[in-house]
């Protein structure tokens, strides 16, 4: 059994792709390799288990799904990396807290490497370059297995956003690598940022 297989199913449906990680981790067995799809989504907001009605503003033409992450609401367009893991964490011995941990520090180093300082806030998952959010997580955990993940604004319409609180934060302003200097695509994102997240959830090279 390889320890690990990444996916990049490219531009994906959101529900469609939810459906299928759903299905993937009901399926399962201790012996099931874990995954990392690396895909984006068609224009969509979604909304986490704890999302409020009142942090949706106003509705437009952008379907909403109502997913079962943790977390408030947010969007996904093209443009945004998404990276999703399905991870055993029974199997590493981890709980929930370490793989988001583990998720969050690969993200400030990837920008760190970019030359962009980005920190953690506390109470409030994601990562952001002063108080501008770049990057937001959401997991759900089922048979300690995970899946759902996190999203790096790369070079996307961020306008979509004025229509939400983003993780139910009224007035948060997102930003993108685009907007903060840096002309990179998402498939060169990809490249640079893989390696780094998988270092970090403590897959070898030798694992894919």
């Amino acid at each position: 059994m390889s320890p690990l297989i990444i996916h990049y199913p490219d531009l994906m449906p959101y529900e469609e792709t939810w459906r299928a990680m759903q299905a993937f981790t009901e399926q399962r067995t201790s012996e099931t390799s874990d995954q990392i799809w690396v895909l984006q989504h068609f224009p969509t907001y979604t909304l986490g288990l704890a999302t409020k009605p009142e942090h949706i503003l106003k509705t437009n033409d952008i379907p909403i799904v109502q997913t079962d992450r943790g977390g408030q609401v947010t969007y996904h367009g093209l443009g945004q990396l998404i990276v999703y893991i399905l991870m055993d964490l029974s199997r590493k011995g981890w709980m929930v807290k370490p793989l988001v941990s583990a998720l969050e520090e690969s993200v400030i180093l990837f920008l760190n490497n970019l030359g962009i300082e980005a920190q953690r806030k506390l109470k409030a998952p994601g990562i952001y370059i002063q108080e501008k959010k770049i990057a937001s997580l959401g997991l759900k955990i089922k048979k300690g297995c995970s899946y759902h993940g996190l999203s790096l604004n790369v070079d996307l319409d961020l306008s979509p956003f004025e229509a939400i609180n983003p993780c139910g934060y009224a007035g948060l302003e997102m930003t993108s690598l685009k907007k903060e200097g840096i002309e990179l695509n998402i498939n060169e994102v990809s490249q640079q940022f893989l390696p780094i997240l998988l270092e970090q959830l403590g897959y070898s090279n030798e694992s894919f």
